[in-house]
């Protein structure tokens, strides 16, 4: 089973983890849209699986285990690199505090309701959620060179962006930890 599509393509996003770091620290242009083009290959594998593993009849249990540690690994990644460059400054800094928050809050839920064989399905809105993050994050990647491309608003569109999938990261956490909580009175 480790060898169907959608479970490389998840292997695969886990292994450009690295690969991303590497990238950002490159000067100048070449680690902006090097960077970016690692994060969005990843990103869009993320949207592959979860199509391969449905088209195919290939879901399974390692993917169902891995898919979402991926998904973490590389949005907490970029945002910490983000943060360490100062791409991400300031108030700013909580936009990406939300979203990691969360990313750790659902992953505990989610361990805490496999003891008692209960799934936390992702919901739509989870979904687009994901979707604003990972594009705020792209073009926040992007930094400098992005900038020119964008008008000079690069960064501000990021940001906005940021704090847009922020806030629905919140709206989408609600909801997992009311899950959650209900189970647990329960």
């Amino acid at each position: 089973m480790i060898f169907k599509i959608p479970n490389i393509l998840t292997i695969g996003r886990l292994i450009l983890v690295p690969f991303l770091v590497f990238a950002f620290f490159l000067p100048g242009s070449l680690g902006n849209w090097l960077s970016f083009s690692i994060f969005v290959i990843a990103s869009f594998t993320d949207f592959l699986d979860g199509f391969f593993a449905r088209l195919l009849k290939q879901q399974s249990k390692l993917g169902e285990l891995l898919d979402p540690i991926a998904d973490k690994i590389i949005v907490v990644t970029a945002l910490v690199l983000l943060v360490s460059s100062k791409q991400i400054e300031g108030q700013e800094v909580i936009a990406a505090i939300i979203i990691v928050s969360r990313e750790i809050l659902v992953s505990g839920l989610r361990e805490y309701l496999a003891k008692f064989r209960l799934k936390m399905p992702v919901s739509n809105m989870a979904k687009i959620k994901t979707f604003f993050q990972m594009f705020a994050i792209s073009v926040l990647l992007t930094g400098s060179s992005g900038d020119k491309l964008l008008f000079n608003y690069g960064s501000e569109i990021g940001i906005a962006l940021l704090w847009f999938s922020a806030f629905l990261t919140l709206i989408t956490g609600y909801s997992y930890i009311k899950k959650g909580i209900n189970h647990a009175i329960d």
